[in-house]
Order: C-alpha cells, then structure tokens, then sequence
C-alpha cells in the first residue's frame, strides 16, 4: 500500500512519530521541490523496520553505503569488491564487514552517524516537498550498517542540531498554549537540562510565554524545545486552562422562580474548564492518524 502527501501538510517530524508509534515497516521518499543548502538530492530513501530507521540513502543502486565506505579508504577498492560479492543479501553489509573485523563498532557508528543522522538534519530544513510511504517493502541490507535508531529518537537529535526552523515554523505550538505530560513514567530519551525544565512545566496551566519568562528564554526557543517534545511523544499541546474564582452565589430572589435554577450552582471555572476539555478533543490530531494505514507485518 503507498500513501502520498506534502510536508506542508504532515511535517517529516510528525510522519516519523506514526511511523514510530505504529512500529511500521516501510520505505519513506521525501521528494524535495528545492534543494536544500546541505544537500542538492531531489529525492531522498528512508527505510524503516519496525519503527527504527535502518538506512537513509539518495539512490536506489544498493551503492549509497559502499561508496561511503570507499571515501572512507579503510579498505582497498580491490579486496572491497570482493568482500562485497561474497555478502550475503539477507545480512546488513556493515555487520558483514564487522564480523571479518574488516570494520570495528566505532566505524559503523560513523557511518552511521553520516549516512542516518546527519541526513535527518538536512531533511528538517525543507520548506516544501512531497512525501511518499510504500509499507512493507524489502530492506535494503546493502545500505544498512547493522544498527537503528527509533525514527522519533532521530527526530530529536535532527531538531536539536536545526539551525533554521523556517520550514516548521507554521507547526510550532503557540505562545499563549500549553502542555500537557503525555509520558511520565519511563521514556527512551536522555533530555537535556533545558528540555526537562520546560517538561515540567506540562501542566496545562502555564502558557509557552509565560515559561519563557520564567526561564529567562525566547519565547522562540521555548516554542522550538516544547515541539521538540511533542514530536516524540513525550508532551501534547493544549489550550491554557486559566483558573478563576468561583462566582458566589446571588441572595434568594423569590419562591417564584422554577425549581431548576434555584438548583443551577455551575461555576465559571467549571466552565471554562469544561471549553478547554472539549477544544483539546476536538484539536487532537485524529486527520493525520489516516497517514498509517493498517498493514501486515
């Protein structure tokens, strides 16, 4: 099954968050309209098992990997292509070359850190593309060192590294919103200092703007950092749930009146929380769960 759309509309963030919720297989082509400053590619191939991005390359030759290698000199193009020809097609070519002691762990981490998250990180500045995602297709092993990481643990580490956050800036959450814990027991995420200072204000009473000023922060930044925690799942945005006082309750005018307003003793607090419950229902993002379409592993 293929389902297509624009960034404008799922940004890469958001679509790695289902992919990693859904614990999908797929192959994931984002086709940039412009080229960004890091990358002239047009088109860039993301492979993901079971949530986990496993390689990330701009062709479809199985070439992406071992011309990385070859930059690399670490070894010679003729025994390379030997080596190469007696892989097996249904074992990573990293883990390959790992297991004759050709490449050590510190290598691969290398290689991976180039091919995977260095990609991310251009990936997140396109301002306009199209994406594509093709569900259990066949992983490519010549293009996988043998390690993975979690697409929204990915995230994280592209975001962190943004410079130029023009291409997000429309999902950004809003000053005057706030946040709310969607985790708060056990994550797989090591958040920095900033990070886990603003989570602790996700307590759907304290507005973007106003941790800002707490924090002595851009409003900017604490906007940046609070998507940063949305995208992988750990906060969600809300309307701010502002606390008043109860309005007291008027002297009795009258046994004339109907039995059931005497008996009305709604407070305005009650009321407005009631409005912030059903605005985050309403808000929630049930559209871009139709991105994940059910699929067979």
């Amino acid at each position: 099954m293929c389902i297509t759309g624009y960034l404008t509309d799922f940004s890469l963030p958001e679509i790695c968050q289902l992919l990693d919720k859904g614990h999908k297989t797929a192959l994931l082509r984002i086709y940039a309209c412009l080229p960004t400053p890091i990358s002239l590619s047009r088109v860039h191939y993301i492979w993901v098992y079971h949530g986990r991005i496993v390689a990330i390359a701009k062709r479809l030759d199985d070439q992406g990997l071992v011309s990385l290698i070859v930059q690399s000199r670490w070894i010679s193009s003729r025994a390379f292509t030997r080596l190469i020809q007696q892989c097996s097609t249904n074992q990573p070519l990293g883990s390959y070359l790992k297991s004759l002691g050709v490449l050590q762990s510190k290598q691969l981490k290398w290689l991976f850190q180039v091919q995977v998250l260095k990609s991310m990180c251009a990936l997140f500045q396109l301002q306009a593309g199209k994406f594509q995602i093709d569900f259990n297709v066949p992983l490519p092993t010549r293009e996988m060192t043998g390690l993975s990481i979690p697409t929204t643990a990915a995230t994280l580490i592209g975001l962190r590294a943004l410079t130029n956050w023009d291409a997000l800036v429309d999902k950004l959450p809003a000053p005057d919103s706030s946040l709310v814990t969607v985790i708060s027991s056990k994550y797989h995420y090591r958040l920095s200092t900033l990070e886990l200072q603003i989570w602790k204000y996700a307590n759907g009473k304290t507005s973007l703007s106003a941790i800002a000023k707490q924090l002595r922060l851009p409003v900017e930044k604490v906007q940046q950092i609070a998507f940063e925690l949305i995208a992988v799942g750990l906060a969600e945005e809300v309307p701010l749930l502002i606390s008043t006082r109860a309005i007291p309750v008027a002297e009795p005018l009258g046994r004339g009146l109907p039995e059931e307003t005497s008996k009305s003793n709604l407070t305005q607090s009650f009321i407005q929380n009631l409005v912030g419950f059903l605005s985050s229902k309403v808000t929630a993002p049930v559209a871009k769960s139709k991105i994940i379409a059910p699929a067979s592993r």
